[in-house]
């Protein structure tokens, strides 16, 4: 069984993912107590707290404090085959010199990146995943991503340098990553009913054959999961009564907000909503009806793998992340007003208007037929997340989970606020499932 140490593992989304691929969790970490909890509970690992001194790292436990305070020796002799995490680049910095002909490009390595970089050095797994948000690419115009991917790369020359940054290592000089994968995904491309981009970067150890991989992303490129159909519990050939419910109740709202967008939606968009459910979600998502039979077989089998057999609305876990949020009438009342699939701008110009400030996600209301926009983990001000249904405003933690293709059985610790957070940070553990299954077929090609 091929082992893993996971590092800023938050509720446990990528490893959940990894788990199901036959991967054993050898070692977890994360700062945050209530991530922690829920990572315990769901994954089986024995919670060690750091009590802010530093630890040797051990078997078969999630530890709650700093990284910085992990001491990764102990794990060196283990025989790990990946690290895994993402650690936050905020503190990523890049500056200039006072000589630009002499001094050049500097950048100022990221704390916590650095001690992903440690974890590596001094575990010298044979792979490793890295994952961060797409604009990590683009950071002072590629000069962060380009030096991320010289550290690993050249672990071994630079490791000295390196080591500088951070407290731990040994004195030899590690072996470096040959970098496998790097580049930006989208999640709904791997079966996740949700819009979410995000960078992926994979590499192998040096000494170790690892050829470039791309990731099997199957049809649902054209055929993306609808939200519609992890809501109900049911792939959308058998939603067309739940579907047309959903359609009746918005006939009309155009005379109640009558601008000349609305006007616009009324004779652009609701003829596309206003059709059978397989027509309208193939017009929706621009795909052709002649791959759709093999779409469908791959969307039954997300629903059985994430055990989503009934309504979620249906579901009664006991953390309590599938009660009804509360809302504002106000809220309640501007949402009632707002169809699938816009956010907004639908009211502007109205008494209902609000100022969104150019983000499309402030009362956007999901689309049963296309995936959803990205969960977020943090804000107010309309950011939660809404639902397609007229009769319906704020989604529940539950309803944002199985977006996150969290299963039901998955129960969450903490406060309301703490839940949505560890949600909305969390890599969807299907598409971990899927870097997951591409890892194994890495380490399975390596000798023994």
């Amino acid at each position: 069984m091929h082992r893993v140490v996971s590092l800023f593992s938050g509720a446990g989304g990528m490893d959940l993912g990894f788990k199901w691929a036959g991967f054993k969790i050898l070692f977890a970490n994360d700062l945050k107590e209530d991530a922690v909890r829920t990572y315990s509970a769901n994954m089986g690992l024995r919670v060690v707290s750091c009590g802010g001194k530093t630890v040797e790292a051990s078997e078969e436990g999630v530890y709650l404090c700093d990284v910085e305070m992990v001491d990764f020796a102990p794990l060196a002799g283990k025989e790990v085959d990946v690290v895994v995490g993402g650690p936050p680049c905020q503190d990523f910095s890049v500056v200039r010199g006072p000589d630009l002909r002499e001094s050049g490009l500097h950048v100022r390595r990221g704390a916590l990146y650095m001690h992903f970089v440690r974890a590596l050095a001094v575990v010298q797994p044979k792979a490793f995943v890295f994952e961060n948000v797409p604009g990590l690419k683009g950071l002072h115009g590629g000069a962060v991503f380009r030096t991320i991917l010289e550290d690993l790369a050249k672990l071994k020359t630079r490791w000295g340098e390196l080591r500088k940054l951070v407290r731990g290592g040994n004195g030899r000089r590690p072996l470096g990553y040959k970098v496998v994968f790097a580049d930006v995904v989208d999640f709904a491309a791997f079966g996740v009913p949700q819009s979410r981009r995000r960078l992926i970067i994979i590499g192998v150890r040096e000494d170790l054959r690892g050829a470039e991989v791309a990731f099997k992303n199957g049809v649902f490129s054209a055929y993306p999961v609808a939200t519609m159909e992890v809501f109900e519990g049911r792939r959308l050939d058998r939603l067309e009564e739940p579907y047309r419910l959903v359609v009746s109740e918005w006939e009309g709202v155009w005379n109640e907000v009558d601008t000349p967008r609305t006007r616009w939606w009324r004779d652009a968009v609701w003829p596309l909503f206003n059709r059978d459910v397989i027509s309208a979600y193939l017009a929706f998502n621009k795909a052709d009806k002649r791959g759709l039979e093999e779409a469908l077989k791959q969307h039954q089998e997300v629903l059985s793998r994430l055990g989503y057999t009934v309504p979620v609305e249906k579901v009664k876990p006991s953390d309590g992340t599938n009660e009804l949020p509360r809302v504002s009438e106000e809220v309640a009342t501007r949402m009632r007003l707002i169809p699938p699939g816009e956010n907004y701008k639908f009211l502007e110009g109205t008494r209902w208007a609000v100022e969104g400030k150019g983000i499309s996600i402030i009362y956007r209301r999901l689309h049963p037929l296309k995936p959803a926009y990205t969960v977020v983990a943090y804000g107010g001000g309309g950011t939660y997340g809404y639902h397609y249904r007229r009769t319906r405003s704020a989604l529940t933690l539950r309803e944002l989970a199985r977006l996150q293709t969290f299963p039901d059985s998955f129960l969450f610790y903490g406060s309301k606020s703490q839940i949505r957070a560890q949600i909305g940070e969390a890599v969807p553990p299907l598409v971990a499932y899927a870097i997951a299954e591409t890892v194994k077929s890495l380490l399975d090609r390596m000798p023994a």
